[in-house]
């Protein structure tokens, strides 16, 4: 990527503060580019990022192919621009209550937005655009863990790592969702049309703690799995070694 798009697209990122940067190429705008971001984000809920393009873009917009280049250098800067707008749409509401549930209140704030913009657990890039909205999610997860005891990267790594097993536990929860959706038949009817094969191949005793353990857990869930509840489980499991770190000596 060119210096030029860097910062063009940093800028971009900081409309709301430096002013919307105008494109040097192509005819004069006819939308905004909150409009093109907006018409963006539609295309990535509806369709996902493996099938999102600039041309369903502009034809969201009524546009030809090359106009989009006026707004947006390319589709990952585009992306980058979208990221943000969805990580300002729903405000961060204060901290409150014991450590534990402020960790779990930014655990839990990641969860939503990942299941209301799946695609989100699809953007491919170890260097994230830094904007406005995305600089005000990180102050506002290290604002959890102020004052309570920890170095600057022990809140930084924290703050990682809770959005990283987030992340991990929606997509799974994503994936469980749109598998469900796909095949049209609910994991039960699943479970129920493949017994007879598994009742042959996995007679009882063969596998003594898979079918005991695996039994327990089909009774509770009735269901292959339960995302939820395995969320909610790890995230619990990882709040108790934060907690155990303060603890130290």
């Amino acid at each position: 990527m060119e210096n030029d798009d860097l910062d063009r697209t940093l800028t971009l990122l900081w409309r709301r503060k430096l002013g919307t940067p105008q494109g040097t190429r192509g005819p004069k705008q006819r939308v905004s580019v909150d409009e093109v971001i907006q018409a963006g984000i539609a295309v990535a809920d509806a369709d996902g990022l493996p099938a999102f393009s600039m041309r369903k873009v502009a034809d969201r917009l009524g546009l030809k192919l090359m106009s989009i280049y006026t707004y947006v250098p390319g589709r990952s800067e585009l992306i980058g621009l979208m990221v943000d707008e969805v990580t300002g749409e729903v405000p961060h509401p204060p901290h409150e209550g014991p450590l534990r549930q402020r960790l779990a209140d930014v655990a839990r704030h990641l969860w939503d937005e990942f299941h209301r913009h799946p695609w989100l657990l699809q953007v491919e890039s170890s260097r994230p655009w830094i904007g406005p909205h995305g600089t005000e999610r990180y102050e506002w997860q290290l604002a959890a863990v102020e004052g309570v005891g920890l170095t600057d990267l022990e809140m930084d790594q924290i703050v990682t790592t809770i959005g990283d097993f987030t992340a991990g536990a929606a997509r799974t929860s994503v994936l469980a969702r749109r598998t469900a959706e796909e095949s049209g038949i609910s994991d039960e009817q699943w479970w129920a049309a493949n017994a007879p094969i598994l009742e042959k191949v996995m007679p009882p005793g063969a596998y003594p703690l898979a079918g005991r353990v695996g039994t327990a857990a089909g009774k509770e869930y009735n269901a292959v799995g339960d995302p939820d509840r395995t969320f909610r489980f790890g995230l619990d499991r990882l709040l108790d070694g934060v907690e155990a770190l303060l603890r130290r000596p």
